[in-house]
């Protein structure tokens, strides 16, 4: 009986076992690989941490993607909350429509900063009509954040109503109780509560703009960021070694975040309880 259990469940995990490998180990392996096939071998490595131009991608990679997770975090914070907490006329039609963006892809979200702030944007015509110059910024880090921010905010917005959903109010009820001001619940009550869905939903739009790929090609016509000179450096320099190797690091980095989100989750919330 035990020995038909086990065939069982090996049949139950085989086609997961079959994807997993298939699509996740084969995949990362042969990127290792690759690394190593260019005249250079492990010094490709040193290449790619000694450069400034790869330095200086992954500086601009990291600082972008920090700055949209924390104005993300701040945004869908509050929004998330007040979304849950009060009942109004066509709520569900703007919850709608915030979480709309989940259904458009990366070149979508581009196209759209484009018709705002790019050259025949709304943004430059109005500027052009008033100010007489055209403000125009869709093509720099500022339109790129702009794009980002406007897909990273719907992933986050959903998870902070879920976690303040769960949220005891009747603590919030005792800490005004005792005389706490708005801020001090806000602080000590309310943020407490949600920090580990902060925390997990902050690592996913991290990783997730550190390696947003659509709208960067679309816009970053002056902008290096990673996605982009990993992009670059396999089709048109045919430099698939360095290619290979920033995309490891890539990974290894959103991996990481991923990671240290997760154990930071996890403490929170077994300190909380």
């Amino acid at each position: 009986m035990q020995r038909q259990n086990q065939i069982y469940l090996f049949v139950i995990i085989l086609p997961a076992l079959i994807i997993f490998v298939s699509f996740f180990i084969l995949p990362m392996i042969r990127l290792a690989l690759e690394t190593l096939q260019g005249p250079q071998g492990f010094g490709v490595y040193v290449t790619m941490l000694t450069t400034v131009r790869y330095l200086k991608t992954l500086f601009y990679t990291v600082v972008l993607s920090l700055g949209v997770t924390l104005v993300t975090l701040v945004i869908s914070g509050i929004c998330g909350v007040f979304l849950q907490r009060n009942e109004f006329f066509g709520k569900s039609i703007l919850i709608a429509m915030l979480t709309l963006p989940l259904a458009f892809p990366g070149v979508v979200v581009g196209f759209m900063i484009i018709l705002l702030v790019g050259r025949q944007g709304l943004v430059g015509n109005i500027s052009q009509a008033v100010m007489g110059d055209k403000l125009v910024f869709a093509y720099s880090m500022t339109g790129l954040f702009l794009g980002y921010l406007y897909f990273s905010i719907p992933r986050v917005i959903t998870t902070v109503m879920a976690a303040a959903e769960k949220i005891d109010v009747n603590l919030e009820e005792a800490a005004r109780s005792l005389g706490a001001s708005t801020w001090a619940i806000t602080k000590d009550v309310l943020i407490p509560a949600l920090t580990p869905g902060l925390i997990s939903s902050g690592a996913i739009c991290f990783a997730t703009s550190m390696g947003a790929f659509g709208t960067a090609f679309t816009l970053a016509t002056d902008i290096d960021v990673l996605p982009i000179v990993i992009y670059t450096e396999f089709t048109l320099s045919a430099n698939i070694a360095i290619a290979s190797a920033l995309s490891i690091l890539l990974g290894l980095i959103t991996w990481g975040s991923l990671t240290l989100a997760r154990t930071a989750a996890g403490e929170t919330i077994a300190a909380s309880g």
